[in-house]
C-alpha cells in the first residue's frame, strides 16, 4: 500500500506520504493474514494523519478462487480505511486465474469484474475520498478505468495496470492493453512536465525484471514498458519513483541503467513494498522543496511482528 499524509504543523508545501506495496514470493496469503496481519496494518493505519493509501495489488493468494464473494470482501475491507484508497490490479486477482489452482476462471472476465466492483465512478475507495483522472475519458481507452492518475502539491501519482510475473504476456488482451498502458505513462510525463511538477511516481503490481535479459521470458512482457520509462525518465530530469510489488522482497534501489551511457540513471528510484507474509508498510515523505522530492521510512506493524527467538 501506499499512503501520504499532509501534517498542519509543518510549512505549507510539505507533505508526508506512506506506502505499502507487497511484493511476490509464492507462499500463499492464509485466512489468517486476510482476518489478522491485514486488518493489524488496517488498524495502525487509521490511526495516523494521511493524505492518501495506495494498494499495488494481490489482495488475494494465487491458490485461492478469484470468486466474486471474495472481491466483494476485499471492497469491504478497502471501505474501512479512513483515508481515501487508490487500488492498483495485480496478477493474483486476474491473469493468474485461469491456472488450475484458481478453478479456472477467465482472466479478462475477472478484470472486467474488478472494474465493475472496484473502479465505479471517479472517486476513491475509502471512507474519505477524492476525484481520480481515469484513462477511459479518454474514449480511445474506455474501457481501462483501472489505469488513474491524481496530484498531491506538486507531485503527480500515476498508477497502471501491469501485473506480474510475465504481465499476461502472449495472450490476446495484452497488446491493446499495452497501447493504452504505454499512452498512459506518456501521457503522464508530458502532464508533469507541462506543468512543471517536481516528482513523479508511478505505480504497478509487477517487478519488471530489471535484471533479466530483454530476451527472457519473463522480460519480454516488459520491455516496452522499460523502453518508454527509460526515455521519458532520462528526459524529463527530475526525481521518478516506480513502486511495484510482486516479489515480496523490500527494497529501495537504482536498478535502472542507461541503454547508451551503461550507468546509474541517478533520477530513478524503484521502491518494492513489503508482501507476504511479512504484512507491513513503507511511509513515503514528499517534500517538493527538497530536490530528491521523496523519502521512505519503513513502518512495522507490532502486531504483525514474528517471534525471533532460537
Amino acid at each position: 500500500m501506499f499512503e501520504l499524509r499532509k501534517r498542519p504543523c509543518q510549512p505549507a508545501g510539505l507533505a508526508e506520504c506512506t506506502v505499502r506495496l507487497r511484493p511476490y514470493r509464492r507462499r500463499a496469503y492464509n485466512d489468517f493474514d486476510a482476518t489478522n496481519s491485514f486488518p493489524n496494518m488496517i488498524e495502525e493505519i487509521n490511526r495516523e494523519r494521511l493524505a492518501f493509501v495506495v494498494h499495488d495489488g494481490d489482495i488475494k493468494s494465487g491458490a485461492s478462487p478469484c470468486s466474486d464473494q471474495l472481491f466483494a470482501e476485499r471492497f469491504r475491507q478497502f471501505q474501512t480505511f479512513r483515508h481515501p484508497l487508490i487500488y492498483i490490479f495485480g496478477d493474483n486477482e486476474w491473469s493468474d486465474c485461469g491456472k488450475v489452482k484458481t478453478n479456472r476462471f477467465d482472466p479478462e472476465e475477472r478484470l472486467e469484474k474488478l472494474r465493475e466492483i472496484f473502479t465505479r465512478g471517479n472517486q476513491t475507495l475509502g471512507q474519505r475520498t477524492f476525484t481520480l483522472a481515469r484513462q477511459s475519458d479518454n474514449p480511445l481507452f474506455a474501457k481501462y478505468r483501472e489505469n488513474v492518475r491524481w496530484v498531491f502539491g506538486n507531485v503527480l501519482f500515476a498508477g497502471l495496470n501491469l501485473p506480474g510475473n510475465d504481465n499476461h504476456y502472449g495472450r490476446s488482451e495484452y497488446s491493446p492493453r499495452m497501447r493504452a498502458n504505454l499512452a498512459w505513462l506518456k501521457e503522464s510525463f508530458a502532464v508533469a512536465g507541462e506543468k512543471k511538477m517536481s516528482g513523479l511516481m508511478i505505480i504497478i503490481q509487477a517487478n519488471p525484471h530489471f535484471d533479466l535479459a530483454s530476451t527472457n521470458k519473463l522480460r519480454a512482457g516488459f520491455n516496452e514498458f522499460l523502453t518508454v520509462l527509460e526515455d521519458e525518465t532520462i528526459a524529463f530530469k527530475k526525481p521518478v519513483i516506480l513502486v511495484h510489488g510482486d516479489s515480496h522482497y523490500f527494497r529501495i534501489d537504482k536498478p535502472m541503467l542507461g541503454s547508451r551511457s551503461k550507468r546509474r540513471v541517478e533520477n530513478f528510484t524503484r521502491v518494492e513494498t513489503f508482501g507476504n507474509p511479512d504484512v507491513h508498510w513503507l511511509r513515503a515523505t514528499v517534500d517538493w522543496r527538497d530536490r530528491n522530492v521523496f523519502s521512505f521510512r519503513q513502518e512495522i506493524v507490532e502486531k504483525n511482528l514474528v517471534n525471533h527467538q532460537r
